[in-house]
């Protein structure tokens, strides 16, 4: 009985050494492990404030498209009717090319000829992702503007506020309410899309990870770990939007 156990984890050992051996080269000599914590604080870095231009920058967009559509029938003023025609026309030209284009372009674009003299890969990257991501938030939250009842505009006007703060009080918190979910969503394949930052030469989690893989020809334990780390933020990301779902449904109650 027992020489069986002892062969049985006499061919486990054998078994795992070689992976151990693999793990060690890949992480602990030379503390590469260090890479991949520097690729994660890029990466965090990068997806953090292309969140934030996105959010702020899309809620832009879709208020501007949502006033023009709602309001382009009943403007009688000339200037305003061209200015608000123009930052239409601007905003739809804006959200054809940058939805029409593949992101590592984009990103290309920026560092290489727009922003060529500038060394901060990091504020490339946060340009390219944040102006990309917003062109998809415009549109989430235009069809949250445009799901919120008639009625609530013109509640909001019998109380006495104009366009701007009715719109802003009342219509927005609601559409940004409703379409939860679907930023949610995008925010994560933000987090995602991030991994083609290598593109420029950023040290994000998937660069840091080829760097491993090509200074050791080790593949498996650098692509696993990153996948792990990419997934575990992803669930934490979910578990809290998550929770603020719940806490604005109580609240709505």
């Amino acid at each position: 009985m027992f020489q069986t156990f002892n062969t049985f984890f006499a061919r486990l050992r054998l078994w795992f050494a070689p992976l151990q051996k693999q793990f060690s080269v890949a992480f602990l000599e030379k503390s590469r492990w260090k890479l991949l914590l520097t690729g994660l604080e890029n990466t965090l870095t990068v997806t953090f404030f292309a969140v934030l231009i996105g959010l702020a920058l899309g809620a832009l967009l879709a208020v501007i498209r949502s006033v023009w559509d709602s309001n382009r029938g009943t403007l009688r003023s000339k200037p305003l009717r061209l200015f608000l025609g123009g930052l239409n026309a601007l905003s739809k030209v804006y959200l054809t090319v940058i939805r029409g284009t593949p992101v590592v372009v984009q990103i290309m674009i920026l560092f290489f000829v727009i922003l060529a003299r500038s060394n901060n890969k990091i504020l490339v990257a946060v340009i390219a992702f944040g102006l990309n991501s917003a062109a998809y938030v415009a549109e989430i939250i235009r069809g949250g503007i445009a799901a919120v009842p008639a009625g609530q505009t013109e509640a909001g006007r019998s109380l006495g506020f104009n366009y701007v703060q009715t719109m802003w009080h009342i219509v927005l918190p609601q559409a940004l309410k409703s379409v939860l979910p679907a930023l949610a969503n995008e925010f994560i394949s933000l987090l995602k899309e991030t991994a083609v930052a290598g593109y420029v030469g950023l040290t994000d989690l998937t660069r840091a990870a080829d760097i491993i893989r090509g200074a050791t020809y080790q593949s498996l334990f650098p692509l696993l770990a990153i996948a792990l780390v990419y997934l575990s933020i992803v669930l934490l990301f979910t578990q809290l939007i998550g929770l603020l779902e719940r806490r604005l449904r109580t609240r709505g109650h």
